[in-house]
């Protein structure tokens, strides 16, 4: 099956209203989302979801597709799942599952070398709610920064998503349309 995609950042508000938890005394305040669309047969949309999610969806399934990961271990602490990221030259993050629906997952980092704290995020796919030919996986995050600027956080966090959402886009055995990616 053949798939035309293109990345998307999701509108920054709308992201902090979708998965802010907590206070807004304690509210994070950096947001940033991507959004990878995929085209497929819509009538087979329920078993496209499965497919990708069953390669891409997976707790630890990040080190299978995403380029900064060279190891996933989980396990479980005080009844809550974590996964412990070994990052390809060096480094480590310790991260929280926090939620699990169907195609969905939230979880929170605990330690990182990141320049975050309070840092909240979910990862999704789902049908595209105008285009029923597509199928999106959308990754945000809340958070503040932590010994960097603002905008040195947005840029590290932004990074990692392009970088994870690109490599499943290339794993799918897709090709990029370009005009389509300077658009969104």
């Amino acid at each position: 099956m053949r798939f035309v995609q293109s990345i998307a950042v999701a509108g920054a508000c709308a992201l902090a209203a979708s998965i802010a938890v907590g206070t807004a005394a304690n509210a994070a305040s950096i947001a940033v989302g991507k959004r990878l669309e995929l085209k497929v047969d819509p009538k087979k949309m329920g078993e496209e979801q499965a497919r990708l999610w069953k390669q891409f969806g997976g707790w630890c399934a990040i080190k299978d597709w995403h380029p900064a990961v060279e190891k996933c271990e989980e396990s479980t602490e005080g009844g809550a799942k974590v996964r412990i990221l070994t990052l390809k030259g060096g480094g480590t993050i310790k991260e929280k599952l926090l939620d699990v629906k169907p195609n969905f997952y939230r979880y929170e980092i605990v330690e990182s070398p990141l320049p975050v704290k309070n840092y909240q995020a979910q990862f999704a796919l789902t049908p595209d709610d105008d285009d029923e030919d597509e199928i999106n996986f959308a990754w945000s995050a809340t958070f503040d920064a932590n010994g960097k600027t603002n905008k040195e956080a947005h840029d590290a966090i932004d990074g990692i998503f392009k970088a994870g959402l690109d490599n499943i886009k290339k794993m799918a055995g897709t090709k990029a349309d370009d005009d389509d990616d300077d658009k969104k």
